[in-house]
């Protein structure tokens, strides 16, 4: 696996986060439109949008992206918003490389921890695996976060450069 890395945001893209994160089918439309408002946000603001974006392409296509940024008032603490993987392309570690990526780009920035929250809902059992696997621990749990019955889980990893 050695995707090619591009931070560069491109108008194409609002279709690509729309295809990749609809693509998932854990994510809901409404949750896919905020996607698409974050990139577009990006697109109009650029850095002002506390939002910076990396994709990965593979095989000629938009495989994956990771949706990112600081947290204000905090000393290099950081939120990972996205991380989605086009199905055509999941079972074969691009969303592990592509996360580690993301880390290297925080920590270089100067970020020392990354925080990355989900739901906790059922469907939600192997995003929170995935990132348990990728080493962020869950720290927390806000019950009934997003509804009844959905809490939120707050997961984080702290990053370091690897030389």
């Amino acid at each position: 696996m050695n995707p090619h890395f591009r931070e560069r945001v491109t108008p194409d893209d609002v279709e690509h986060v729309r295809s990749i994160a609809a693509s998932t089918s854990f994510f809901s439309t409404e949750e896919v439109e905020l996607a698409v408002g974050l990139i577009r946000a990006r697109l109009e603001l650029g850095i002002a949008s506390a939002h910076e974006f990396l994709f990965a392409e593979q095989e000629g296509h938009v495989a994956g992206f990771t949706c990112y940024g600081p947290i204000p008032r905090t000393l290099g603490s950081y939120r990972l918003d996205w991380i989605a993987v086009h199905r055509h392309f999941r079972g074969v570690g691009l969303g592990r490389v592509l996360l580690f990526a993301t880390e290297q780009r925080i920590a270089k920035a100067g970020g020392r921890k990354v925080y990355a929250e989900t739901s906790g809902r059922v469907q939600y059992l192997p995003i929170r695996g995935f990132y348990e696997a990728c080493g962020y621990i869950a720290e927390a749990t806000l019950t009934d976060f997003y509804a009844p019955g959905d809490d939120k889980v707050i997961h984080s990893k702290s990053v370091a450069l690897v030389p």
